[in-house]
């Protein structure tokens, strides 16, 4: 929403294993003499977890690969990054896309993906098999949890830098895991819609639902998104002149479009609105905020998100006179976003303490990158910033200074930027890449088409 210009976390995942190592014969076209399986639980939260995946080619040069496996305990895939998930009762199917579907020996290839479970027990699978041939040998599987994990953690204080995995962490991270978790519609069946008032009607509409939106779809206004909602682009999915809010709703999940030439918000959070992850979507040319977020909302992820030729990016927090709602929530985490130009707000924070912004792409940004006011604790590492000349800063226009922490940020023709103060712990788990691999990573994996959902 409109709002005058103004000025100022690791998932160190929780990690389930299991090591298949075997012997395969060729199989026509996808000869794979040998392979190891690793199979990691990199977060886990009520009714949700995600899974990453490596296949390492021991033999043969792979031409293509479908890994396969089953579950004992009804656990579920919802989707997928960097491969093609199928499930049919208990059984997965995981095949390549089309740019990893070569192997060469002593080669690797990773995916991942989100799931549910039971709250109860989320075993590793026991069993692989690699174009139909099992991968048997040695397993040590550490098991997971079995019992449900706390809703909130309590805070911590990882290691400031671990190595950068071997795949980007595309499954959810951040704020939007606490609080019971973000699962937005789970299990439910999923409905196409190509229309605006098929959207307007789906989004709106009470109970949990999965929302495939098809094509380009021109609208206006704002278009309201209750409870329990997973919003998901098919290839190419648009959303042309109007954008969505989430007032005082919870547990939404927007995930794959392209948004433009909005007229307000593309996406504006509010009224007390929690557990929302807003990922992998594209934002350019609209009017206001791509993703604002104020009133008391809490527990937010915007992740993997890329803006361009767009002017005032995500605000968080909207007034300076709000801080009786505000303060002790907008606890929100920006990871692996893409600022490709984009002016200013990247974000621009009030009162939210910690707010967690780590591992995004900047560049060129001509107004500036982060501002901490009200009180705000930012908590800005591992990001990459180039041709940045006000990378993160104290304050902004007549707000007060907030505080901000600044570590491991990587820094390319720009400053490093004002910091002050102290920022409350980071209560969640993730993985910290190297700042320097961040512009390589964040253009390869931020925006909408970069998934398979």
């Amino acid at each position: 929403m409109r709002t005058p210009r103004r000025r100022t976390t690791l998932i160190a995942a929780t990690t389930v294993a299991l090591l298949a190592t075997g012997t395969l014969t060729a199989v026509a076209a996808h000869a794979a003499p040998g392979c190891a399986v690793s199979y990691t639980v990199g977060g886990q939260w009520q009714g949700g977890f995600t899974g990453n995946i490596t296949i390492s080619n021991l033999g043969d040069p792979l031409s293509g690969w479908s890994l396969r496996w089953s579950y004992s305990a009804g656990q579920t895939v919802s989707d997928a990054w960097n491969a093609t998930v199928a499930q049919s009762g208990s059984t997965v199917t995981a095949t390549n896309v089309g740019y990893n579907g070569s192997v060469p020996t002593g080669g690797s290839v990773s995916f991942g993906f989100n799931g549910t479970w039971n709250n109860s027990s989320n075993p590793v699978p026991t069993s692989f098999t690699v174009n139909g041939v099992t991968c048997t040998g040695s397993t040590a599987p550490t098991g997971a949890p079995t019992t449900p994990p706390s809703a909130t953690p309590p805070p911590m204080t990882p290691p400031a830098t671990t190595p950068p995995p071997s795949v980007p962490q595309t499954g959810l991270v951040g704020w939007a895991t606490q609080n019971g978790g973000t699962t937005g519609g789970g299990s439910a069946g999923a409905t196409t819609v190509s229309t605006a008032s098929a959207l307007t009607s789906a989004l709106n509409a009470t109970g949990a639902a999965v929302i495939r939106v098809s094509g380009t779809i021109n609208c206006s206004g704002m278009l309201r998104v209750r409870s329990n909602k997973t919003v998901l682009g098919n290839a190419g999915a648009t959303i042309v002149g109007c954008g969505f809010t989430v007032n005082g709703d919870r547990n939404v999940i927007i995930r794959n479009l392209t948004f433009r030439n909005w007229s307000d918000d593309a996406i504006n959070v509010e009224s007390s609105a929690t557990n929302i992850w807003i990922d992998h979507n594209t934002f350019s040319n609209g009017y206001d905020g791509t993703v604002d977020i104020k009133r008391g909302s809490d527990f937010v992820t915007v992740s993997w998100n890329r803006v361009y030729s767009h002017d005032k990016t995500m605000l968080l927090g909207h007034s300076d006179d709000n801080g009786s709602q505000d303060i002790g929530h907008l606890r929100v985490t920006y990871h692996h976003n893409w600022y490709d130009g984009s002016k200013q707000r990247n974000p621009r924070v009030r009162f939210g303490n910690p707010v967690h912004v780590y591992n995004n792409y900047y560049y060129n940004n001509a107004g500036y990158g982060v501002a901490s006011t009200m009180s705000a604790g930012v908590l800005v590492e591992g990001n990459y910033f180039e041709n940045v000349k006000d990378t993160y800063h104290l304050g902004e226009a007549d707000s007060g200074p907030g505080s901000l922490v600044a570590r491991n940020n990587h820094f390319v023709n720009s400053p490093a930027g004002q910091t002050g103060g102290s920022v409350a712990g980071i209560p969640y788990q993730y993985t910290l890449d190297s700042a320097s691999s961040v512009k390589s990573i964040v253009t390869a994996g931020a925006g909408a088409g970069r998934i398979s959902v």
